[in-house]
C-alpha cells in the first residue's frame, strides 16, 4: 500500500493580502516558516521515505524543515507548481473581480477560462497528477510527502481520484500547512483518508 501526502506551503504575505501567486516565486512569511516547523515533527512521525517539492520556493521552504528532521534529501518536481494565473499574478482578488468579471466568473465556476492567460483547470489537474502518480508509482509500498500548492493539491487529487473539476471544486481551499492523505493499493486504487488536516 502507498501513502501520498500532499500538503499545501505555509503562508506567505500575498496568501494574507488575498493576493494571486500562482506561478509567482514568492517566500514564506515569518507565520509560513513558523508553520512548516510545527507541523514537520507530525509529518516525521509518518515515517516518509521521499519529500518532493513543488520548485518554487514557497513549496521547498515549506519541505525543508522536514527534510532536516528527517535527513531526507528535498526533491524538485516543477510540475509540481501551482496554476500559472497569467495577467492575474500579483493582483488582489478584489482587482481581479473588478477588472475581469468574466474570466474571473468562469474560473469560480471551475470552467475553461480561455482568457488572461490562465492555464486551464484540466491543464493543471493533469499535469500535477501525472506528477503525484509518477511519485507514487516510484514508492511502492512507501510514504512519499509532496509539499505543493492549494490548487495544484486539490485538482491533482480530484483526477487521481476520478472526479471532475466541478465535483472537485466542492472541496474547501485546502489551508496553508494543511494536508491531504491519499492511498492506493492494486485492488481498490486510490482512497481519500483525509482533507485539511494538521495533526
Amino acid at each position: 500500500m502507498t501513502r501520498l501526502i500532499i500538503w499545501r506551503h505555509g503562508r506567505t504575505a500575498w496568501n494574507s493580502e488575498n493576493r494571486v501567486q500562482g506561478q509567482t516565486d514568492v517566500e514564506l512569511d515569518a507565520v509560513g516558516r513558523e508553520q512548516a516547523t510545527l507541523v514537520a515533527p507530525r509529518l516525521a512521525a509518518r515515517h516518509p521515505d521521499v519529500i518532493v517539492a513543488s520548485d518554487l520556493l514557497r513549496a521547498q521552504q515549506t519541505a525543508e524543515p522536514l527534510g532536516t528532521l528527517t535527513g531526507l534529501p528535498v526533491q524538485l518536481d516543477p510540475r509540481l507548481r501551482e496554476r500559472d494565473f497569467g495577467q492575474w499574478q500579483g493582483l488582489s482578488m478584489a482587482e481581479v473581480t473588478e477588472r475581469y468579471p468574466e474570466a474571473h466568473a468562469r474560473w469560480r465556476a471551475a470552467l475553461p477560462v480561455g482568457a488572461c492567460g490562465l492555464e486551464e483547470v484540466d491543464d493543471l489537474a493533469k499535469r500535477v497528477a501525472a506528477a503525484l502518480q509518477e511519485l507514487a508509482d516510484g514508492a511502492p509500498d512507501g510514504t512519499v510527502v509532496v509539499a505543493t500548492h492549494g490548487g495544484a493539491a486539490k485538482y491533482g487529487v480530484g483526477t487521481l481520484l476520478g472526479w471532475s473539476a466541478p465535483v472537485t471544486r466542492t472541496l474547501g481551499a485546502l489551508a496553508n500547512c494543511h494536508w491531504i492523505e491519499l492511498r492506493s493499493d492494486p485492488e481498490s486504487g486510490w482512497r481519500l483518508l483525509s482533507y485539511n488536516t494538521r495533526g
